[in-house]
């Protein structure tokens, strides 16, 4: 048994094939592997990461310190207040000035799923009306994003929102982001936070 397993194993190498998996990005217990841009609040309760607006009100991004080019990303989150806050991808900092794109996590009918550019060109695209419904408020909800080359699909509790092809996109580099958003009154939960890079 051992044997077949190592000639499996040195076969996939040969070929080129390496098997990945998934790696958790939130340990479920501290902040560990990322970094806090801006004056909002990011703790750990219950093995889940929450954000939460502070008494500045302004923006907050939780960033990995490490950055990601092409992967598969999945995540829960739940919003327990406005609920507007949003996945960054292939994005950069300063202060609490991003630049990148942000797949949306906000309040019904305010387009979870779709793909704005920050400090860019906006809305580069939106879910469908009718595609708004498939957002849980208030409970938990299942994200995934894959990201590959010039290419972004995301999908919402197994429904896919959108796919974006775009030049701009695939030339970007950076790290993964969540938001707080501006204007207080923001509380969201996140857990399960795992990657694939491909």
């Amino acid at each position: 048994m051992k044997r077949l397993l190592l000639l499996y194993f040195f076969g996939l190498l040969s070929s080129g094939i390496t098997a990945q998996s998934f790696k958790p990005l939130f340990n479920g217990k501290d902040l560990t592997g990322w970094t806090n841009n801006g004056t909002e609040k990011w703790y750990v309760d219950n093995k889940e990461l929450v954000c939460e607006s502070g008494p500045d009100k302004q923006y907050g991004y939780l960033s990995t310190t490490k950055n990601y080019k092409n992967f598969e990303l999945t995540l829960e989150f739940k919003q327990e207040a406005n609920g507007n806050s949003g996945v960054f991808i292939r994005s950069s900092i300063e202060g609490t000035k991003i630049s990148g794109w942000q797949v949306e996590v906000a309040p019904e009918n305010l387009h979870t799923g779709g793909i704005y550019e920050s400090y860019g060109r906006g809305w580069l695209i939106q879910p469908k009306p009718e595609d708004e419904k498939w957002l849980k408020m208030g409970s938990w909800n299942t994200m995934k994003i894959l990201v590959n080359g010039d290419e972004i699909t995301n999908w919402l509790n197994g429904h896919q929102m959108v796919y974006l092809k775009d030049e701009t996109i695939g030339k970007g580099t950076g790290f993964i982001a969540l938001q707080i958003h501006d204007g207080g009154g923001i509380k969201v939960r996140w857990k399960n936070i795992k990657i694939k890079e491909l």
